[in-house]
């Protein structure tokens, strides 16, 4: 099992969540690897202010509150800056997302008759933007690239280290614009289907 990572509030769970989608995400990059399935295999257990997310030895809370703000602003991962996964680590995420709807896409231009594929391409499209989105809170305001000190996992240093210019504000703009750009023209290719 992979050593507990967070960016110094103890490990699993030291730190909250803020929607529900993160923390399966989390749960995802630090329990399951390529498993890619804690929403299918964690349990939830209501507390008295929020949700605690449970899979094998790990654990994340997620407050009431936040889950209702980044339900009422739409924000998949939640509003703020994540305390649970590094700029890295989201980049890595998006680009897991955008290959998965690329591919499902190439597949459902040949057969568009399943509804379920349709809305699952969607949902990666967006996920792979915001996704995005989340390390771009990471860049200072003040600066065009993201400082060393922001990737405090393993995962994230590493995709640092093999790729710094892929972590500059430019970049990742690129990446949000394509990402956006491939959700609408999914949309609009489609929109006959509906």
């Amino acid at each position: 099992m992979p050593e507990p990572e967070g960016n110094g509030a103890g490990g699993y769970g030291g730190d909250p969540a803020r929607s529900l989608v993160e923390a399966y995400v989390y749960l995802d990059l630090t329990v399951l690897g390529d498993e890619r399935s804690a929403a299918e295999h964690a349990v939830l257990t209501e507390e008295e202010d929020g949700w605690r997310v449970r899979l094998d030895d790990a654990e994340v809370v997620v407050p009431y509150a936040a889950e209702a703000e980044a339900r009422r602003d739409d924000l998949t991962f939640g509003s703020g800056v994540s305390e649970l996964i590094d700029p890295g680590q989201w980049v890595l995420v998006g680009t897991t997302y955008a290959r998965r709807a690329l591919e499902a896409s190439l597949f459902f231009a040949v057969d568009p008759s399943s509804d379920e594929q349709y809305k699952a391409i969607v949902a990666d499209w967006r996920f792979a933007a915001d996704a995005v989105a989340e390390a771009l809170k990471f860049v200072p305001d003040d600066a065009d690239t993201l400082p060393e000190a922001s990737f405090w996992t393993e995962a994230g240093r590493e995709a640092y280290e093999r790729e710094p210019a892929r972590f500059t504000r430019a970049r990742l703009e690129d990446d949000l614009a394509y990402y956006r750009a491939a959700l609408d023209d999914f949309l609009r290719l489609h929109a006959e289907d509906d």
